[in-house]
Order: C-alpha cells, then sequence, then structure tokens
C-alpha cells in the first residue's frame, strides 16, 4: 500500500466484501447501472458513450484508406487505441502512451480480433495494395474503474452504428464526409467481464476505489455463443485453477445481461 490511507481502504473494502456487500449497495457479482448512447460524435464514422455508474467512456470509429500488412494482403487493418487523458483521471498523465494506456487496448484489441468481430476480407479494395482500416478510439471522459469491460461494450456499439465513407472506384478517391449506408462488416460482438480479487473474495465491475487497492483481477471477453476469445490477467496476486473455471462460467452468465445493453 502506498499510505496509511490505502490500508485503511483496503480494510474497510475487504470487510465489506466478506459480508457479501459493497460500496452504493452493490452484490459482489452484480455491475452497476449501465447506460449506451450511440451516434454521439458526428466526425467520427461510428460512436457511442458508455456510462458504467459514473464511469463513462466515449468511443470512435473512423474509416480510412491505406495500405495492408505484408503477410495479410488481402485483409484490411483493425486499430484500438486507449486514450487516457488527465481530463478523465488525476491518476493519468500526458505524454506517450502509459502502460495502463497500451494494455487497455491490447485487452480491447484481442477481444474485438480473436473473436473475429470484423470480417477484415472484405475491407479488401485491391489485394497488396489498398484496404480500409478501422480505427477504434476509446477515450475515458471520467475514469471511476473497469475501462476494459465499458471499453469494449462501447467499440462494438460503435462498430455497429458505423457507416462507410464514399469511395469512388474509378478515381481511387475518399470523401471521407459523405457517409453511406454502407456498415462495417462484423460478424461477432464480443462483451467482457473483469473481476477482481481482494483478500480472497472476488467481484466484478470494480470502482476505482476498489481496483487502487485489489491484489489482481481477470479480463475474460465471450463471443456471442459464449465462448472464450480472450482473457487477460493483472496484478501480483493470483487465481486458482478452480476459480479460473469459475469465473469463466460466471462470465458467461454476466454477459447475457450485458449484451441486452446494445
Amino acid at each position: 500500500m502506498n499510505s496509511k490511507e490505502d490500508v485503511s481502504l483496503r480494510k474497510y473494502i475487504a470487510s465489506l466484501l466478506k459480508k457479501n456487500l459493497r460500496e452504493g449497495g452493490r452484490k459482489p457479482f452484480e455491475y452497476r447501472n449501465i447506460k449506451i448512447e450511440t451516434d454521439v460524435l458526428s466526425q467520427a464514422n461510428g460512436s457511442a458513450r458508455v456510462k458504467f455508474g459514473d464511469a463513462e467512456v466515449f468511443v470512435g470509429v473512423k474509416v480510412g484508406l491505406g495500405s495492408p500488412f505484408p503477410d495479410t494482403p488481402n485483409d484490411g487493418v483493425l486499430m484500438v487505441n486507449g486514450e487516457l487523458s488527465p481530463l478523465a483521471s488525476e491518476d493519468f498523465e500526458t505524454g506517450p502512451p502509459s502502460p495502463r494506456s497500451i494494455e487497455v487496448s491490447r485487452v480491447i484489441d484481442r477481444a474485438i480480433r480473436e473473436s473475429g468481430t470484423i470480417d477484415t476480407s472484405k475491407l479488401c479494395i485491391e489485394p497488396g495494395e489498398k484496404v480500409w482500416m478501422v480505427f477504434v478510439d476509446v477515450y475515458p471522459l471520467n475514469e471511476d474503474g473497469n475501462l476494459f469491460d465499458a471499453g469494449l461494450l462501447g467499440a462494438i456499439a460503435a462498430l455497429k452504428t458505423a457507416r462507410m465513407p464514399a469511395f469512388d472506384k474509378k478515381t481511387g478517391k475518399v470523401d471521407y464526409r459523405t457517409l453511406t449506408k454502407e456498415k462495417v462488416p462484423l460478424s461477432e460482438e464480443p462483451v467482457m467481464c473483469t473481476f477482481w480479487k481482494l483478500d480472497g473474495e472476488i467481484f466484478v465491475d470494480a470502482t476505482r476505489r476498489e481496483n487502487k487497492v485489489a491484489d489482481c483481477r481477470l479480463s475474460i471477453g465471450l463471443n456471442k455463443k459464449g465462448n472464450v476469445c480472450a482473457m487477460q490477467k493483472g496484478g501480483e496476486g493470483t487465481f486458482t485453477d478452480t476459480e479460473v473455471f469459475e469465473l469463466v462460467k460466471k462470465a458467461q452468465s454476466l454477459s447475457k445481461d450485458l449484451r441486452k445493453h446494445f
């Protein structure tokens, strides 16, 4: 712990969890109130605003023309970026991407990529030369914990509303100001459930205060069939094999309610 205040907070939150309680009256495996709005950013191809209680995240999707990677000449490109601004939290700083920013980006990216959310083959215009590039930018406006679940939920909501820009095949020019009725080709809708562990007690959807004192966390991404498509463990603590298997089952159950928000 960094201070006596942190030690006191840890003891307080741990004592609540041992009574099957949490700050705000939630149970250990209960999410905060979730709200999603779409088409909230006029300059984006698709966008969403997600609120997990007081936590608030904006996600914008931009589609642009580019070149494919040499090893996948027939596929378009997906890139996820997490922008953790000091406006969202005093813990964030300006400058190069922090390890936390990189982790948020990679975990969300992995769930989208490994589930096959976007049919990248349909983003190919000219093999080896021209493809569509899909950029997903996650911007926390108020960081109050659990950027993983909120960020992925917002990313999928934004992708579902994203429209392709007008493209003239004859001239090869793109009119980025004009959006067509064509949608980004989606074939999956993954969601993520992140669990935290504190003094032996496990809970979901941690707030900033809970995250600050937790021993470790485990993020589990699932596709529409409930199959695991991504997993990330963080923190110095550990989860047993039994706990991991139990949390996968718990995530499969909780993911059904998360999908109701799309």
